[in-house]
């Protein structure tokens, strides 16, 4: 499948990615109900970096009409996974478009895999951080099933919130601890007040100056 998709890798498009090696990179890791896209924003407002979620990346190239958001489509449809390939040709795609206005960059809910991370270095860049938005079990549950109460969502009810949370759990471990072997990995409390864990999030960002 590699071999397949590095026929896209033109000489300019190389030449651009290569741009993205001087930019900082963080991996924003957290479970449903951990509070990582609220921190998110506010990284966004504060320090101009640029939020990249590979679902509302997969979401907005659907619902464009594009050939490759065809494809997608169709994937999706028969409830297959989208290939590792083109979910990072799409965060490349975006990390190129944003290169000259960015100060960095936010890249939500991935690596969900170890496998996932080698190829986005591969492929684009190494990342400067793991943010690691930490809440326990028991809050991540009562948080969601408070906003099941006003969202509607269908999965926001008990029994498949602790579904969603142990397939996060087995899914996010290898990835930490394989970060972790490198020492970028940064744990945030995420038990306390969305101030005080944006503080801590500053802290690790400052430190990357």
């Amino acid at each position: 499948m590699g071999a397949q998709c590095s026929c896209l890798d033109t000489p300019a498009l190389k030449a651009r990615t290569e741009k993205l090696k001087n930019h900082k990179i963080i991996f924003v890791v957290g479970g449903p109900g951990s509070g990582k896209g609220t921190q998110c924003e506010r990284i966004v407002q504060k320090y101009g970096y640029t939020h990249l979620s590979t679902g509302d990346l997969l979401r907005a190239e659907v619902s464009s009409g594009s050939d490759r958001g065809k494809k997608l489509s169709a994937i999706m449809e028969k409830g297959e996974l989208v290939p590792l390939d083109t979910v990072l040709d799409m965060l490349r795609d975006a990390m190129v478009a944003k290169a000259g206005s960015s100060k960095g960059y936010l890249i939500d809910g991935y690596p969900r895999e170890v496998k996932q991370g080698e190829e986005f270095e591969k492929k684009i860049a190494p990342p400067s951080l793991l943010l690691y938005v930490d809440a326990g079990k028991e809050t991540m549950v009562k948080r969601l099933l408070k906003r099941g109460e006003t969202s509607g969502r269908v999965d926001d009810n008990e029994e498949t919130i602790k579904k969603r949370l142990d397939t996060y759990y087995k899914a996010t471990e290898p990835v930490i601890a394989f970060y972790e072997k490198r020492g970028i990995v940064r744990k945030l409390n995420a038990e306390g007040s969305v101030d005080e864990v944006f503080q801590q999030v500053c802290k690790h960002l400052d430190a990357l100056k």
